[in-house]
């Protein structure tokens, strides 16, 4: 269970190694330059943008026909193998302390339920939880996973969580929390038992596997890299410093990146519904808020809101494209990480597990096809397989990255070999 993806299927689950570094926040850029694997990579991309989303307070987008509120604060798990290289997601956390100690949202993950919520209470409804050590979380939370399952789906809500003791009750009405855990598979089972539980949906997961040999874990590359953290750690304490006294920001997509992402989104759905089934559809859907967090959480880590007192509450902050595409891409990746989470985490559900992976799939697409083909006849037997043109497109790039397919001419391919 602790092999969680194919060598070949993981390098096609890369983020880091689809986005423009170049036009990611410098915060992020900097914090990438420490990784030295593409996985290394995924894993503090995924850390720092969940640490960074507890970091811009009071920024919130509307969604849906009522216009809820939804604020920036991410939940990620990362999901990998024991001695993978997951702990390198501890320099988000390092990054995290020197914001700490100016106004303090640490919450630690080694806590009951009350006292959990008691610090989530002293601090506003707002905090930052970073726990590396999945094992802390399972022993913690053994007598009371459902209740922390139920607090931390509704945190992701922002819905009100109420506490009724003998000496009084209390409730967080708008609770705020950023939260990045790192554990292997039987960790990440504690917290999310079932496909059908509705807090699979709304946590971010990424599945790492081992791919590096034994001595890699102790070479570093980086003789400076425990001063990267610190330095942004500064960065992001003035965006917070800038969001917390700016009050409520609104921010949004643009009207274009409105209808890019349900378009996006509708070929994912289609895509993977028919593949993983209906019990998949709630994390498709979901995608579209965690991506617009995503994308808001880039935006507000380059911009600075209006410090102007007479605009609190009506100035708009609008997506930037660059952010969005990132988002888009980092949503589209992180929806393959978790339906590989999908096909692990309901063993006894064995009609809920795909008889076909998406990289079996296209493979098979590969063998069906002849020696040399047109766009027409790729698009007609994908279709034939339920395989959307888009990304019949995208698998048939990949093949010519890898050396498998050669362009004769536009429209016109070649298998090789």
């Amino acid at each position: 269970m602790e092999k969680l993806n194919s060598m070949e299927e993981q390098a096609n689950l890369r983020i880091v190694e689809s986005l423009n570094i170049p036009n990611l926040p410098k915060p992020i850029q900097e914090m990438l330059s420490l990784a030295s694997t593409p996985e290394e990579q995924d894993i503090l991309l995924m850390s720092v943008l969940t640490a960074a989303s507890a970091c811009v307070p009071n920024i919130y987008f509307r969604y849906g026909p009522t216009g809820k509120k939804y604020y920036a604060n991410l939940q990620t798990f990362v999901l990998a193998a024991s001695a993978s290289g997951k702990g390198i997601a501890n320099l988000a956390l390092d990054m995290m302390r020197v914001v700490d100690r100016e106004y303090p949202m640490l919450i630690a993950g080694d806590s009951t339920l009350p006292a959990w919520y008691k610090a989530l209470e002293e601090q506003g409804g707002c905090g930052y939880m970073h726990e590396s050590e999945g094992s802390v979380i399972t022993d913690i939370w053994k007598s009371d996973a459902a209740n922390y399952n139920t607090a931390l789906r509704k945190c992701a809500e922002h819905e009100a969580i109420s506490r009724n003791r003998c000496k009084g009750s209390s409730e967080i009405e708008c609770p705020r929390l950023s939260m990045l855990l790192t554990g292997t598979y039987n960790q990440y089972r504690a917290l999310v038992p079932s496909v059908e539980n509705g807090y699979f949906s709304r946590l971010l997961t990424l599945c790492i596997r081992e791919t590096h040999p034994f001595n890699k874990r102790y070479v570093c590359a980086k003789t400076t890299q425990s001063a990267v953290p610190s330095l942004v750690g500064r960065q992001m304490l003035k965006t917070y410093e800038a969001f917390l006294n700016a009050g409520e920001t609104e921010w949004s997509l643009t009207d274009a990146q409105k209808e890019r992402l349900g378009e996006h989104l509708e070929t994912e759905y289609t895509t993977l519904i028919g593949l993983l089934g209906e019990n998949f559809h709630s994390a498709v859907v979901r995608m579209a808020i965690h991506i617009e967090r995503i994308a808001m959480v880039l935006t507000a880590m380059r911009e600075k809101p209006n410090p102007d007192p007479s605009l609190k509450g009506r100035e708009i902050l609008t997506c930037r494209d660059e952010d969005y595409e990132a988002a888009e891409m980092i949503g589209n990746k992180l929806l393959l990480h978790m339906a590989s989470a999908f096909r692990l985490i309901d063993g006894d559900a064995i009609d809920l597990i795909p008889e076909v992976k998406p990289l079996d799939q296209r493979k098979i697409l590969f063998e069906q096809l002849p020696n040399e083909f047109e766009n027409k006849l790729l698009f007609n037997e994908a279709k034939t397989q339920g395989v959307s043109t888009r990304t019949a497109t995208r698998w048939n790039d990949v093949w010519q990255e890898q050396g498998l397919v050669q362009k004769i001419k536009h429209g016109y391919y070649r298998k090789v070999g």
